[in-house]
Formats: C-alpha cells, structure tokens, sequence
C-alpha cells in the first residue's frame, strides 16, 4: 500500500500545479492543442496539395509554377484539357452550395472566410465553433483550392483548427473564458504549421481578433500550440521555408523613400481590394441568392473563376508559385499589374460568391505583386539605391496584408520567418505602420472589433480584473472553526448551534476528512421536528463540499458562492483540504468588491 501511495505521489503533485498554477496548465493545453493542430494541418496540405496534383497537373495538363518549399508532387503533366477547370470549379461550387444549404446555412452570415468565423466565434459565440460548420467548411475548402479556386489555405485551417480547439476544451469542460482562449490556440497552431512560421502564426492570431488591441491571456498557449503544430508539420513536409528565396538587406536610408511609396500603394490596393470583395459579395452574388438560392448562386461563381482560370491561369489557387517569381525578378511590371488586378476579382468571385476558403494567401498575393510594381519602378529609376526589388514584393506582403487586416506584428514576424532573417525588419515595421495608418477605416475581416472594451467576451472585464487583483487571504480571518462528524444526530446538532454564530458546517467522516457542508439554512426545515431528533444524522443534512485556499482571488471565491449558495466557505490549507482555517463570509466578497471600486472612483476623481 505505501509503494501505491508512493508511485501516485507524483501524479497527484502533478495534478495539484495544473489545477492551481495556470502557466502550467496553458503550457499543457497549448501541448495538446498544438499535436491536434499539426496533424489536422499536415492532413489538410497533403489533400490540397495532392488535389492540385491531379486536376491542375494530371486532368487539365498544366504546369504551373510551386514555390520551392512546397513540390512534393512530381509526375509528368497530362495532355492540355483547360475545359477541366471550368468543369471542376463549378462542379465543387455546386457540391459547396448543396451542403451549405442543407447542413450548415446559418455560415452564409458567418464573415469573410474562415478567418473571420473563427473572429466571431471569440467574440459573440462564446468561443463555440460547431464541429458541422468547420468540418464542411474544411472539406470543401479542400475542394475550392484543388479544383483551382482563387483562395488560401490559411482561412480554412484556422477555422479547423480554432474548432478542434473548441472541442476540446468542451471534452474537457474548460470555462468560457479557458475555450476562448484555446480556440485561438488551435488557430495558432494551424496558422503556424501551415504557414512554416510559428512565431508569425501565433501572433497573428491573437491580434487579428481586434483593430487596436491584441489577446495577451492567449499568447503563451498560442505560442506552444504554433511550435507543436509547426513541428509536427516538418516531420512530415520539411524544414524548408515556402519560398526558396535569397536574403535581402536593407542597406540605405534613402530607401525608406520608397519603402514609405510602397505603403502607400498597398492602402489603396487595399482599399480595392475589401472593396471589390464587398461590392461582388453582397451587390452581385448577395442579390443572386436572393432569387435563385445559395447552392445556384455558387455554382455561377465556380463556373466563373474556372473561366477566368482556363484564360489566365495565373490567378487559379493560392499562387504562391507566381509570387516567387515576382520575389525572384522573373516577372514584368504589365504582369504583375494583371495578375494583381485578376487576382483581386477571381478572389471576390470565389470567396463572395458562397465558395469555401481563405483570403489571408491572396491578399498576400496582391500586397506581393503591389510591392514588386514598386520595387520594379524604384529599381529602374534609382538602381543604385533600390538594389533589391525582389525585398519590395516581401514587404509588401507584409504591409498589405498588415493594412487589410490591422494586424501590425505578425505578418511582419512571417516575413522575417520566411527570409530566415531580420535585414528587411525597418522597412516592414515602416510599411506597416503606414499602412495601417492609411488603412484604419476599412478592414477585410467584417467580425473585428477595435478593442477588448467593444468585444461581448469581454463585458465583465471591469468587474473579474479588480476581483482577481484581491486575495481570499486578506479578506477572511483565521479562527476555529466549529465541525460536525457525519453520525451527529439532529438532536446534537440543535444544540452545537444555539452555542456559536456560523452559518455553514464543515462535516468529517470517521477518518478526520472534510467531506461535505451543512447550511443551517437547509437544516431549518428540520431543526425543531422533535421526532426527528434521534433518526436524522448530519451526514443525511450536509451538502456537497466546498472550499477556498487563502491564495485564490475573489473572482474564483465569487464563483464558488454562486455555484454553491452558501453564505459562508470554509478556507483550508494551501497543501491540505482537511485543515481548515477559517470562513470566508459571501458578504466580505461583496464588501471587498465595494471598496475597491469606490477606491477606483476616488482615484481618478483626484
């Protein structure tokens, strides 16, 4: 029996720090959520990226460009058919709009893309995503980007992965505030993996919620469930980065010239960008909705994009082949300038016309192209100062999409992932910084809010930040504590409290343990049925046991009172819930909580 009690000591001890120290237990989750997450991302890559294989390369005969760090396929092109594209994208919009309609309508409403679902989740759905919703909405986005619809892998496997977050906080019965925070984590994680960049995926997702503000409770689990993620995820593909690209350098002031021109350019691609997005969604497919149903509406927009992709095959998928190029120097300022603009409409049809995918790689797409036209310009211009155009195309990746999506620091940490360093780090922080100056009145994500103080998750903020700074230990005084032993007899016990003032009991059984709670308010219904006296025991009165540690806030001690409805609850020891030393009164939480406002008042009185 002491070798039992020895080999579950450390179990237990373990159990002890997750429960109570909460670093400990976001780096546990942020563990779990990470594995979840890579292996949903590493599924997700491998289905899109083998789909593409076999329609775009195999079916239709095409050989379009792949970024360095994604070839994993490699076979012989088919014989030239583009009639398959158009075929495919209207076939997987068809299916799109089908199962939307009939499983999942309620997502029409949902946002931009995947991205902007997960934003709302946080925000008004209690950080529930509905397992039907991301499990479709991933299948299907699966479909869009194989088939060659103009969207992103990025959107689709943060809402996964937010969603596989979700569930498991739901298997484990997190609290709301703990589920908000490991869908972000999941987010994260897939954002990381996906993307190669951990440290830019994390972040991203934490302050792509808000305008002007970020989620720091989630950082850390965000942080843990990105590397996880982001490791598995070269287990199977690879360290290398997306773009087999050289470094560049940032070596003259006068640069920020044209870095500052740059940012410029982006706001109003930017602008073009949401815009032309909102004007097809809502003008154009909102209304073909309206009269001829989803599921139609959809097809129309696949058959579209698959015209536009046999004709210009530049603008089908994410397009991360093309933007390589651009970062290489291989393509002309008029292709560029095509591609931009293609790119901008393909991606409203796609994404606005009811299709499953994310706008994050095409607005990468275009904010690239935006600052190649730059960097191409400059270069020819003032070769001798704007040595390295293929820099302009990376920044302005990072400052479009900073701009779109007033996200400041993560894009910029992905740009510097992606270059494997920091020589372009003040023209980005530059470009970035301007463009979301230029871009604030615009967003691509309809589910932004602009701080914590407009965000539904946050209403109670005021009222949890001043309890949680207030310590059960300062509020209760150490005292004896009257106990009851579970075979008291009703008799007993009517004596026991004409002798003392609590209002809660704390109740033992034979071996000294704390097992439950009597409320003389539930013992009043009995307490004077004479006939009674010697047949009820406190064990058949006490209710479930309850307890606070001197080192618990009063937000928790607050909870606790309302999960229980007690008046009192028992202070034990920090090591022993048997030891008790004191009551902590519902009333001294109330009066704590009084005071500390009153105490903020005066304070911003003077």
């Amino acid at each position: 029996m002491n070798l039992l009690f020895a080999l579950l000591r450390p179990w237990r001890d373990f159990l002890r720090t997750y429960r109570h120290v909460s670093s400990v237990r976001w780096l546990l989750l942020g563990v779990v959520v990470g594995v979840f997450s890579g292996l949903a991302a590493v599924a997700f890559f491998g289905a899109v990226e083998f789909g593409k294989f076999v329609i775009q390369h195999k079916l239709a005969g095409l050989t379009l460009p792949a970024p360095a760090g994604e070839e994993i396929f490699h076979g012989e092109a088919g014989p030239l058919r583009l009639w398959v594209i158009p075929v495919t994208t209207t076939l997987v919009a068809l299916v799109t709009g089908w199962l939307i309609t009939r499983y999942i309508p309620e997502s029409v409403d949902s946002g931009t893309d995947g991205t902007d679902a997960m934003i709302k989740a946080f925000h008004v759905q209690g950080g529930i995503l509905k397992p039907r919703a991301w499990m479709i909405k991933g299948l299907t986005s699966v479909g869009t980007i194989m088939s060659g619809g103009s969207a992103g892998r990025e959107g689709p496997i943060s809402q996964i992965c937010a969603g596989i977050g979700c569930w498991l906080a739901q298997r484990l019965k997190l609290t709301v505030k703990e589920r908000r925070i490991l869908l972000l984590a999941g987010a994260a994680g897939g954002l990381g993996a996906i993307f190669r960049a951990p440290l830019g995926g994390a972040l991203t997702a934490v302050e792509v919620i808000y305008r002007e503000d970020f989620e720091a409770e989630a950082v850390l689990p965000a942080v843990l469930s990105s590397v996880v993620a982001y490791s598995l995820f070269t287990l199977f593909y690879g360290t290398e980065p997306i773009f087999g690209i050289p470094h560049f350098s940032f070596r003259d002031a006068r640069e920020l010239i044209f870095y500052a021109v740059l940012a410029v350019a982006c706001a109003l691609t930017g602008w073009l960008y949401v815009r032309t997005f909102y004007f097809v969604k809502y003008s154009v497919f909102r209304k073909l909705q309206e009269k001829v149903g989803l599921m139609w509406a959809t097809t129309v927009g696949g058959l579209l994009m698959g015209l536009m992709g046999m004709y210009y095959p530049q603008l089908l998928s994410g397009g991360y082949g093309w933007l390589e190029g651009a970062i290489m120097g291989q393509m002309t300022i008029g292709m560029m300038l095509a591609i931009l603009i293609g790119k901008t409409i393909a991606t409203s049809v796609t994404i606005g016309s009811g299709m499953s995918g994310g706008m994050f790689a095409p607005a990468l797409f275009v904010g690239g192209m935006t600052g190649g036209l730059v960097g191409q310009a400059a270069h020819h211009y003032y070769p001798q100062i704007a040595r390295e155009p293929g820099g302009y195309v990376l920044v302005g990746m990072a400052a479009f999409f900073a701009g779109v999506a007033n996200a400041p620091i993560g894009p910029l940490i992905m740009v510097t992932e992606l270059t494997q360093g920091y020589g372009l780090l003040a023209p980005l922080m530059l470009a970035s910084a301007l463009c979301i100056v230029l871009g604030h009145k615009f967003s691509l994500y309809e589910n932004q809010v602009d701080n914590k103080f407009d965000s539904p998750a946050h209403v109670m903020d005021a009222t949890i930040n001043i309890l949680e700074e207030l310590k059960v230990e300062a509020h209760y005084k150490p005292r004896l504590v009257v106990t009851l032993e579970e075979c008291t007899t009703l008799k007993a016990l009517t004596d026991i409290i004409a002798n003392t003032n609590q209002l809660v009991f704390p109740v033992r059984n034979t071996a000294g343990e704390f097992t439950g709670l009597l409320s003389l308010s539930n013992a009043r219904r009995v307490l004077f049925e004479r006939t009674l006296f010697d047949l009820l025991v406190v064990r058949d009165l006490a209710g479930k046991r309850a307890y606070l540690r001197p080192d618990y806030d009063l937000y928790t001690a607050l909870l606790k009172f309302v999960d229980t409805d007690y008046d009192q609850i028992p202070v034990v020891a920090p090591d022993d819930t048997n030891t008790i030393l004191g009551l902590i009164d519902r009333e001294s939480v109330f009066k704590a909580y009084a005071d500390a406002i009153r105490e903020v008042r005066s304070d911003e009185g003077e």
